[in-house]
C-alpha cells in the first residue's frame, strides 16, 4: 500500500491497472469508502458516480421495492440542500443527472463540466450523510413508484411475462422477486424501513465511487478527503450467497395475456459474473442469437419465418442469474415451434460445439462492443462501477 503523504494519512492507493492509455487507481478511505479514479484529459468533461452496494437481492420478504424506492428518495433534500435544489444546481452547470437500481446495486451519476467537480463532491457526499425525508415525501415517491409498476408490469405483456418468468425460475434466491417490488410490499413501506435503509446501507464502507474524465487526481483525492473522510462507517450485513436449489424439471407457466401474437420466454439458470464460464456463455448467445446470421435468428426469422423478432439476455451478475431467451412469434405459430427449434439448436450445440469461424467472429463483435464502451466519460465509470 501506498500513503499519499500530500493529502494526509487519510486516502491510500491500494491498486493500479495501466492497458494501453487506460490507467485506472484504486484509493480506500479509513473508513472504508473506495474511489476508482480514470483520467482522459481529451474533452473537458467528467462523469461522477456513486456506486451503493445494495440492490433487490439485498431485501428481505415483504419489504421488496425498498432499494428502487428509496433510489427515487436520494433527489429529495438534505439538512443542506432544500427540496428540487439537487436538480436545480446540476441543471445550471450544463449537468446530467439520473440513477438505477437492480438486483445488486444501486448507483447514481452525474456529467457535468470537469470545472465544475467541487460541485458535484459537495452536493453527493452531503446527501450520503445528511438526508431528511419526511411521510409526505415517502407517499408522494410511492404513488410514482407504484404508477411506475402499472404502466411497464402490471399493464405491459412483455413486462409482466419476464415477471413471472423469474419467480418460476428462483423458488428462494432474492433473484426471483421483482426490482420495482411486489404492489403490497411498495404500499406497506414505512417511513422508518426507509431510514433503517438509509442509515445500513448508504454508508461509506458501501460505496464505491467512480470518476472519469477531464480531473485533476490531486484536486480530486483532496475534495474526496475534505467530503468524505469524516463520514462514519455503519454496519453493513455481510454478503450472505444464497444458493439456489437445484432444479430436477422444467418448470412451465402460461399466461393469456392482450398479445396479437404468441410469446415465448425461456429461461436457463446461468453462471455469475465472476464464474470463468460466464464469458463462454457470452460467446455462444452472440452465436445463437445475436444479430441476422446467427443461428437461432436465421432459423426462426430469416429462414423460417415463424417469429418476428428474437432476443438473449446474458445476466452479469454477482450470483447465479437467468438466461432469458424471448421470442415473438408471427401470427398464426404457436410457441411450441419455436421452442423446438430453439432445443434443437441447444441440442446441436451440445452434440458438435461452434465453428472455429463463428468463434471469431463472435470474440470480434465482443471486443468491439467492449471498445464502444470506452468511448465516453460515462460509459468507462459505468463499466467500472
Amino acid at each position: 500500500m501506498n500513503t499519499l503523504n500530500a493529502h494526509g494519512p487519510a486516502i491510500e492507493l491500494v491498486d493500479a491497472h495501466t492497458a494501453g492509455t487506460l490507467a485506472v487507481e484504486k484509493y480506500r478511505l479509513p473508513n472504508g469508502l473506495v474511489l476508482l479514479y480514470l483520467p482522459d484529459h481529451q474533452a473537458p468533461v467528467l462523469s461522477y458516480q456513486t456506486w451503493f452496494r445494495v440492490g433487490s437481492r439485498h431485501e428481505r420478504p415483504g419489504k421488496t421495492g425498498i432499494a428502487h424506492l428509496f433510489e427515487h428518495l436520494m433527489f429529495k433534500e438534505t439538512k443542506n440542500t432544500p427540496e428540487g435544489e439537487f436538480d436545480r444546481r446540476l441543471e445550471r452547470i450544463g449537468g446530467r443527472v439520473n440513477a438505477a437500481t437492480w438486483l445488486d446495486w444501486t448507483y447514481y451519476y452525474e456529467d457535468v463540466p470537469s470545472a465544475h467537480l467541487s460541485e458535484v463532491v459537495h452536493l453527493e457526499s452531503d446527501r450520503m450523510q445528511h438526508m431528511v425525508l419526511n411521510s409526505d415525501q415517502l407517499e408522494a415517491e410511492r404513488d410514482v413508484v407504484l404508477n411506475e409498476r402499472k404502466e411497464y408490469v402490471d399493464n405491459d405483456p412483455n413486462g409482466k411475462l419476464s415477471e413471472v418468468l423469474w419467480r418460476a425460475a428462483f423458488t428462494e434466491h432474492p433473484y426471483g422477486h421483482p426490482t420495482i417490488g411486489w404492489a403490497e410490499d411498495i404500499e406497506a413501506l414505512s417511513l422508518e424501513d426507509c431510514l433503517a435503509f438509509y442509515g445500513t446501507y448508504y454508508a461509506p464502507n458501501n460505496a464505491v465511487l467512480v470518476v472519469t474524465g477531464d480531473v485533476d487526481r490531486d484536486a480530486l483525492l483532496t475534495s474526496i478527503v475534505a467530503h468524505y473522510g469524516a463520514m462514519t462507517p455503519q454496519t453493513v450485513p455481510p454478503h450472505a450467497p444464497v444458493v439456489e436449489p437445484p432444479q430436477t424439471e422444467p418448470r412451465r407457466v402460461e399466461q393469456h395475456l392482450p398479445l396479437g401474437a404468441e410469446r415465448l420466454l425461456m429461461g436457463y439458470h446461468a453462471p455469475a459474473v465472476t464464474d470463468p464460464r460466464h464469458a463462454a456463455f457470452e460467446v455462444l448467445n452472440e452465436v445463437l442469437f445475436e444479430g441476422d446470421s446467427a443461428r437461432v435468428y436465421r432459423a426462426l426469422v430469416t429462414d423460417g419465418e415463424l417469429a418476428s423478432s428474437v432476443g438473449a439476455f446474458v445476466p452479469g451478475f454477482r450470483d447465479p442469474g437467468l438466461y432469458e431467451v424471448s421470442v415473438d412469434l408471427r401470427p398464426g405459430h404457436r410457441a411450441e415451434e419455436a421452442e423446438e427449434v430453439i432445443l434443437d439448436h441447444f441440442a446441436r450445440v451440445a452434440r458438435e460445439g461452434i465453428t472455429q469461424d463463428e468463434l471469431t467472429k463472435a470474440r470480434n463483435k465482443l471486443e468491439t462492443q467492449f471498445y464502444r464502451m470506452l468511448q465516453t466519460a460515462e460509459q468507462r465509470a459505468r463499466g467500472l462501477g
